[in-house]
């Protein structure tokens, strides 16, 4: 199960649709606080079995990451849910962007790739 904003998520619907895989779910977070956790406990409920990923563009220690690093698991194991969140994204910078185009969309295609890798 990978969490994703806006562009990303379709990007990662694009990966999965090319990989044909049927065994990862996508759920877009558009709400950070307070912490969705209710409604996230909710959906994967209904997949015990899966691996939480973070997925995010911006670099580690940027973003939407750190709060949901934080906040996300404890209040998730409030509701019964004891899993691990595993966070994909770009290496920790201090900033958000590499400037390059090329670089960018090297480092976008990698990103997104690692976030079905296991």
């Amino acid at each position: 199960m990978c969490f994703g904003f806006l562009k990303l998520v379709y990007d990662l619907e694009e990966e999965r649709a090319k990989r044909e895989d049927e065994n990862t779910v996508i759920l877009r977070v558009e709400q950070l606080y307070p912490t969705p956790a209710a409604a996230i406990a909710d959906l994967v409920g209904d997949y015990p079995d899966a691996e939480l990923v973070w997925v995010q563009n911006e670099p580690e220690n940027q973003g939407a990451w750190p709060f949901m690093a934080l906040n996300l698991p404890p209040a998730l194991r409030e509701l019964g849910v004891e899993r691990g969140l595993r966070v994909v994204s770009r290496p920790a910078a201090a900033s958000p962007a590499t400037g390059s185009a090329k670089v960018h969309a090297v480092e976008q295609a990698a990103l997104v790739a690692k976030a079905f890798d296991r």
